[in-house]
C-alpha cells in the first residue's frame, strides 16, 4: 500500500481551512497531519509535525506567508504550495522558495481547484526546494551584470540564423524563467514563453519580468508581433501559437480546450514554432511536472531547431525536461545557470 502524503495546512480562514482539510483527508493519497491558523503558529508547529508538504496562504494577520518562507525555509526546507487569491506577492513567495501556487477557488470552481491542488501536492511532495539564488548580488561592470560580459552575440550575427527563442516551463518555472531571461541583453531575437499559470497571474508575472529584465516583457495579446528585444508571455486561460505574418511572425491567442492538460500548453506553442519557424528557432524546456512540451520539442528538433533541456540537478521537478530528453527531443541538456550562455552561443554561431 502506497504511503500517504503528509500535508500541513496553513490558512487563517476557519471556513476554508476546515473545507480543505476535510477534502484532502477524504482522498486516500493524503493525510492532513496538522494545521496552523497563521504563519507564527506554523513556524512553531512545523519542526514538530515534519510534513512532506505544506499549503500556505500569503496574506495572514501578523507574520505574512512571505515572511514565513524567508525566515523558516532555510532551516526547514519543506516543499510549499501557495494557496492564494490574485496577489502579486505570490511571485515574491516563489522567489523565497515556494514550489508552486494555486489560486483560491471562487464559488462554483471548487472541484477544479481541488483537482489542481491535489496534482500539485502529489508532485510537489517530492520536489527540490530551491532557496533564492544570488544572481542579484553579481558584480556589475558599467551598470551591467558581469555575467553579460561573457556574451559575444550581436544582433547582426544571427540575423540570418535565428528568428525567435521559445521557452516552456511549469512547476518551479517562474524563477527558472527569470534566471534565464534576466541574463539576456536587450538586443535579442523575439522570445515567446509559455508558463503554466492561471488567468490574472500571467499579467502580473509579465510585469515582474519587465521590471527586472533588460528586454521588454508583455503578456501577449492576439495579433502581437514577435520582434527583437520583446518577450511575449502566453496569457493564462488561452492557447498561444506563433503564426506567419508577412515576412515575420505574430502570436495567435485563443480561448480553447486544454492541451496536454494545460491552458496555455507548451506543446501548442512548440508545435506552432516547429511548423512555422522550423530551423530558425531555439527551444528551451525548463522545470515542470508532467510531459507538456516534450512532443512539441521533438517536432521542433526534427524541423531543425536547436533544443535545450534543463538538467535533473537544477530542476524543482524533473518532469517535462526528462520526458523531452527521453524521447530524443533535446539537443543539449544543461544546468539552469548555463542555459543563457548556451542560447547566446547558438545565436552567435548561427
Amino acid at each position: 500500500m502506497q504511503q500517504k502524503i503528509r500535508v500541513m495546512v496553513v490558512d487563517d480562514s476557519l471556513v476554508f481551512r476546515t473545507w480543505l482539510i476535510q477534502n484532502l483527508n477524504a482522498d486516500p493519497r493524503f493525510e492532513v497531519i496538522g494545521y496552523a491558523v497563521n504563519a507564527l503558529d506554523a513556524k512553531n508547529k512545523l519542526p514538530l509535525l515534519k510534513p512532506d508538504i505544506m499549503t500556505l496562504d500569503i496574506e495572514m494577520p501578523g507574520m505574512s506567508g512571505l515572511e514565513f518562507l524567508k525566515e523558516v525555509l532555510p532551516s526547514h526546507p519543506v516543499p510549499v504550495i501557495l494557496v492564494s487569491s490574485l496577489n502579486v506577492r505570490v511571485f515574491d513567495a516563489m522567489a523565497a522558495g515556494a514550489v508552486d501556487f494555486v489560486r483560491k477557488p471562487e464559488e462554483g470552481h471548487r472541484d477544479s481547484f481541488l483537482l489542481t491542488l491535489k496534482a500539485k501536492l502529489s508532485v510537489g511532495s517530492n520536489a527540490r526546494v530551491r532557496l533564492p539564488f544570488q544572481a542579484t548580488a553579481a558584480p556589475t561592470v558599467h551598470g551591467t551584470a558581469a555575467a553579460h560580459s561573457r556574451f559575444t552575440y550581436t544582433p547582426g550575427a544571427a540575423a540570418s540564423g535565428v528568428d525567435l527563442v521559445a521557452i516552456g516551463a511549469s512547476t518551479g518555472g517562474t524563477e527558472a524563467i527569470l534566471e534565464v531571461v534576466r541574463q539576456f541583453p536587450a538586443k535579442m531575437p523575439g522570445i515567446v514563453i509559455t508558463q503554466h499559470m492561471p488567468p490574472g497571474f500571467t499579467a502580473m508575472y509579465a510585469e515582474r519580468l519587465n521590471r527586472i529584465c533588460k528586454l521588454e516583457v508583455r503578456e501577449a495579446k492576439h495579433g502581437d508581433k514577435v520582434q527583437p528585444g520583446l518577450i511575449l508571455l502566453a496569457p493564462g486561460g488561452f492557447q498561444m501559437r506563433v503564426v506567419r505574418m508577412g515576412v515575420g511572425y505574430s502570436v495567435s491567442c485563443t480561448q480553447e480546450a486544454k492541451v496536454s492538460g494545460h491552458q496555455p500548453s507548451v506543446d501548442v506553442l512548440f508545435d506552432s514554432v516547429a511548423s512555422v519557424v522550423k530551423n530558425r528557432a531555439i527551444g528551451v524546456i525548463l522545470t515542470g511536472m508532467g510531459a507538456d512540451g516534450a512532443a512539441g520539442m521533438l517536432r521542433m528538433r526534427k524541423a531543425g531547431a536547436y533544443t535545450i533541456g534543463q538538467d535533473r540537478d537544477t530542476c524543482v521537478v524533473y518532469g517535462m525536461p526528462m520526458e523531452a530528453y527521453k524521447i530524443g527531443a533535446v539537443c543539449q541538456q544543461a544546468a539552469l545557470s548555463t542555459i543563457p550562455q548556451i542560447v547566446m552561443a547558438q545565436l552567435a554561431k548561427r
